[in-house]
């Protein structure tokens, strides 16, 4: 398959970094102090800023407390994650500037990730401190794109979740591709095993036959 675009954007966590047995240790360890029976590791959850969560599961006054002590557990776990398959060659293949991660993390643990991954830090970097709304709102994508200096329907987005696809079908992305089986339970427009077998040279975004799930 081929599509002609002029930039890629990443969502992190899942497509290319593997954060999660990491992130479900830190949510649980939370869960036991602010939500006692309450499970993070739920597909609806996936994608969703901490802080959202956080804001939802306590009241008004511990907000605060709580979402320092899950960003803190999570920041401390950083370094175990690794990359996906795939993702950092074709990361290194691409030119700066066609390409960046909208990513729900904060500021801190979304550069420590990619970091303990490997992972370039690109310059246009779109963390959860950077919008109003996070996913599934189209803010992130929406910014990446203006960051890169793009309009979104000129732009690829890759994704495991389905609130990150929503994100970026209603930012007006021109191709969503889903990255994992978990993605086949997401609106995706196609979905592929990982980021393996994809190649973008800033003008056409191939995808080998053989990495497609749909």
């Amino acid at each position: 398959m081929k599509f002609y675009a002029a930039a890629l954007l990443f969502d992190n966590d899942g497509v290319l970094v593997d954060s999660h047995a990491a992130a479900a240790i830190a949510w649980a360890t939370w869960a036991e102090k602010y939500a006692p029976g309450w499970n993070w590791d739920v597909p609806e959850h996936a994608g969703v800023r901490a802080e959202d969560m956080v804001r939802k599961m306590v009241a008004a006054d511990l907000f605060e407390e709580a979402n320092n002590f899950i960003n803190q557990l999570e920041q401390d776990t950083a370094d175990q994650t690794v990359p996906l398959p795939g993702g950092l060659e074709l990361v290194q293949s691409l030119k700066p500037g066609t390409w960046t991660v909208c990513t729900s993390a904060n500021p801190n643990l979304g550069k420590a990730r990619l970091a303990a991954a490997g992972y370039p830090l690109p310059a246009e970097l779109v963390t959860a401190a950077d919008v109003a709304n996070g996913k599934p709102a189209p803010d992130p994508y929406l910014l990446g794109a203006r960051r890169l200096g793009f309009d979104p329907a000129d732009c690829v987005v890759f994704e495991d979740a389905q609130s990150g696809v929503l994100a970026a079908i209603e930012a007006g992305a021109g191709l969503v591709v889903g990255v994992s089986a978990r993605a086949l339970e997401t609106d995706a427009d196609i979905v592929v095993k990982n980021l393996s077998g994809i190649a973008f040279d800033g003008e056409v975004l191939t995808i080998s036959d053989k990495s497609r799930l749909r």
